[in-house]
């Protein structure tokens, strides 16, 4: 059996192993074998694999048992059980014997609400008989295909490489697309593109357009410049310094085949090395600390973002953010004239929580988002906070 195949073993309830939610992420990227554990990871799995939570932090409607479906996330099962679904370590204790390869939880799969002592756990096992004994059964499945995400990932994963802020103007120095083939303007999936500069040995670029400044809403400081995504192309030959043809000396640009377009492709445009995929260890948790800020913009041309949207946020790891971070959208009180009052003053009416955002990448001054959930479309200036 290769790798990439894993066994789950459920045992019965009294020495029933528990997953941490916390350490099932990462699916997209993660290579099989060792999966990386941070320290705080390894310390709340410790502790909650006993203490498990307050029965006052689940929902209202957490159900006794619940057979995970395809298509589950396991921020969506969290919802079902806590009200406050960033903090699910704190549901889900760690299978510790395992931790540097970490069981994930398989559609098929039962999970059982544990109330006992004042405490609530989430355990994973399979009933047998009255009682709801859980009975050993080894599972045998496709680490990268059939273990559920954290979160849904078809939203965020086209962004990855897409979303880039460079800090000052890099792309100036960067390769750029001369020409197309046969004198076009713009250039589609296929076609050829010549292209002048250092390739550094890289052979797989994006393709970018004149960065657009990010300015915080508040201050009016340049945060980074958004690099406007186009498309992507792949090195196909190097130019010669001789034309083969009339053996004179030449400017002969290499060649480029775009390989896909988001965006017109043409003339003037800049490439970037596409970087590695690495392991993306997508954690939601809420900050430790206060995080506030603003929304520089929504990605792209729209003015105003809902659900499963991505926004940028004034804030970095400067700022102590990190990928993962579960932030709340505010939506700012009204000014009003209060008519029942004979001196009519103006007053602000309260701001309202009315969504969630989920950061799934930081660069040093600013961050991407995805919007989890929202009430009212969401805008540049909207305030969030930590949940």
């Amino acid at each position: 059996m290769t790798r990439s195949k894993r066994f789950a073993l459920s045992l019965p309830r009294a020495t029933a192993i528990t997953l941490a939610l916390s350490a099932f992420v990462g699916l997209a990227f993660a290579q099989p074998g060792n999966f990386p554990i941070t320290p705080q990871q390894r310390s709340t799995a410790q502790k909650v694999a006993q203490d498990g939570i307050p029965l006052s932090e689940l929902s209202a409607t957490a159900p006794d048992q619940y057979t995970v479906k395809s298509g589950d996330t396991l921020w969506d099962i969290s919802k079902l059980y806590l009200t406050s679904p960033w903090r699910w370590p704190e549901l889900w204790g760690m299978n510790l014997d395992q931790i540097r390869n970490p069981h994930l939880i398989y559609p098929g799969q039962m999970l059982f609400l544990d109330k006992s002592n004042g405490r609530a756990r989430l355990r994973v096992g399979e009933p047998v008989g009255a009682g709801g004994r859980l009975s050993p059964r080894v599972r045998s499945g496709d680490l990268l295909r059939d273990g559920i995400p954290s979160i849904s990932l078809a939203q965020i994963e086209p962004f990855l490489n897409e979303a880039v802020v460079f800090e000052n103007h890099e792309l100036d120095n960067s390769p750029r697309i001369v020409s197309a083939q046969d004198g076009r303007v713009l250039l589609s999936r296929g076609d050829l593109a010549y292209v002048r500069g250092n390739l550094d040995n890289n052979r797989s670029f994006r393709v970018f357009r004149e960065p657009a400044p990010l300015v915080d809403p508040t201050t009016r400081e340049v945060l980074g410049y958004e690099g406007v995504f186009l498309g992507t192309a792949e090195y196909l030959r190097k130019g010669e310094s001789v034309s083969p043809l009339t053996k004179r000396d030449e400017i002969i640009p290499d060649t480029f085949t775009i390989s896909s377009v988001r965006q017109e492709i043409r003339a003037g445009d800049r490439l970037s090395p596409t970087p590695g995929r690495e392991f993306i260890n997508f954690v939601p948790h809420a900050p430790s600390g206060d995080m506030t800020g603003q929304i520089i913009a929504v990605y792209g041309e729209a003015l105003n973002a809902g659900q499963n949207q991505i926004v940028s946020l004034n804030r970095g790891s400067r700022d102590g953010m990190e990928r993962g971070h579960v932030l709340a959208l505010w939506r700012n009180g009204n000014y009003i004239i209060d008519t029942t009052d004979p001196k009519r003053p103006t007053i602000k009416l309260p701001d309202e929580r009315h969504g969630s955002l989920f950061v799934f990448k930081v660069f040093n001054r600013v961050s991407y988002a995805l919007i989890l959930n929202v009430k009212e479309p969401v805008g540049k200036g909207d305030r969030f906070t930590q949940p």
